[in-house]
């Protein structure tokens, strides 16, 4: 076995796993930093990457993590003189994944990214990095799906928070200085080996982008068991220094909401979460924002201890959750206009070097997408005014902003 890996795809790789770690520690991991800071660094480092090794292998070996066939039939399993699918079928559809050479443009979303997450701003990775990748279907798809999911696991965090505010979250918050029962312990370990590993086999994607997919027929086409090994090995020397670094600043998102430094509460959250992205996983093999269904579910839960709760301000619940639905805009703007831009751009240094600006067709190929780049550059404008100064007039603006843009999005197809 050979290594076979272009500059560009080696660099895109280990920035894309760099942030792509960092930033979902957010999500994944976050919760289970905070209420284990007792434990040393280096046993929960090495409880999350046996998990992270093995279902890296399983979705190896099995050639995309299915054990049989669309139509009920065993399926085989890899053919290593071919190279195999690490990304869980999420980059199966190269209708919307087109399978191409990474180029010098395509490492700097997964850098943009980094640069981001050391802000601790909650960029979904998804957008970031999958997006310059993608056609236009492939962008829809991806949106809607990741609004889909805002928005039910925001209904979700009410419903099940009203339900345990004034019960269990009461006497979790009553007696949160008080040794817990060691069950809890057990339930949140084996409650975030269950999240840490759907996460996994959603998001992968974003990181194995850059490296061989293969056609599942030309010998040497997708990445071989040398490349995988080396690949794991990498993502697996970031996830230690994450752990290290106790999540890195990113986690100061999380920190700043109701009681997650509690085991118990941060079972509960860990479950809900989990159980979400595995409904998504299941539905179909779109990619999507796992960030974003994060951000509902903690809006959701938020909201409701605002509701139930007179020690809990509902006006800065709603700002705090508009600010980060707000960042998490911005980096859905950066990423589509990355997306857009860069290609465009390296095609203008074709020829002699001297840049030519290529038809702005390209940049939009329909007017309905032409549309949607427009909008929501514009719409930063109304963003930007809110996180400069949040006072409940410019929350209610840009509330209305948002719902029309989204209305608008599922009615008016951009592909």
């Amino acid at each position: 076995m050979q290594f076979d890996l272009s500059i560009f795809a080696l660099i895109g790789f280990v920035l894309a796993a760099y942030a792509v770690v960092g930033n979902d520690a957010l999500q994944t991991l976050g919760t289970f930093i905070n209420s284990n800071r007792r434990v040393p660094w280096w046993a929960l480092f090495l409880f999350a990457g046996t998990i992270l090794v093995v279902v890296f292998f399983y979705g190896y070996v099995t050639d995309g993590g299915q054990l049989r066939n669309p139509d009920g039939s065993i399926k085989a399993l890899c053919d290593f003189s071919v190279g195999c699918d690490t990304s869980y079928g999420r980059l199966d559809n190269t209708d919307k994944y087109p399978i191409f050479e990474p180029q010098w443009y395509h490492t700097l979303p997964p850098l943009m990214l980094l640069v981001l997450t050391r802000f601790g701003i909650p960029v979904s990775t998804t957008f970031m990095v999958l997006t310059i990748f993608a056609t236009m279907a492939g962008l829809s798809s991806m949106l809607q799906k990741s609004l889909i999911g805002y928005g039910l696991a925001f209904v979700v965090g009410v419903v099940i928070y009203l339900a345990l505010s004034r019960t269990l979250e009461k006497f979790f918050r009553r007696t949160e200085h008080q040794q817990h029962a060691p069950v809890w312990v057990l339930l949140q370990w084996l409650t975030t080996a269950y999240l840490w590993s759907v996460w996994l086999m959603q998001d992968f994607a974003n990181i194995f982008i850059f490296l061989p997919r293969g056609d599942g027929i030309t010998p040497g086409s997708g990445l071989n068991p040398a490349e995988a090994i080396a690949a794991i090995g990498v993502t697996v020397l970031l996830l230690a220094y994450t752990f290290w670094n106790q999540g890195g600043p990113v986690q100061r998102i999380l920190q700043s909401k109701t009681s997650v430094t509690d085991i118990r509460s941060a079972t509960i959250i860990d479950f809900t979460y989990a159980t979400l992205l595995f409904y998504f996983k299941e539905l179909n093999d779109i990619p999507m924002s796992t960030t974003w269904v994060f951000l509902g579910l903690i809006a959701g839960r938020e909201y409701a201890f605002a509701l139930t709760s007179r020690a809990i301000s509902f006006m800065r619940t709603a700002r705090v959750t508009m600010s980060d639905v707000s960042k998490a805009f911005i980096g859905l703007v950066i990423s589509v206009d990355m997306a857009r831009g860069l290609p465009w751009i390296a095609r203008g240094f074709e020829g002699e070097g001297v840049f030519q600006a290529p038809p702005l067709a390209e940049l939009a190929p329909t007017s309905s997408f032409a549309w949607f780049l427009i909008i929501i550059n514009v719409m930063l404008i109304p963003v930007a005014i809110y996180l400069a100064r949040n006072t409940v007039l410019r929350m209610g603006v840009l509330f209305g902003v948002y719902a029309a843009a989204a209305v608008a999005f599922f009615l008016i197809p951009i592909a």
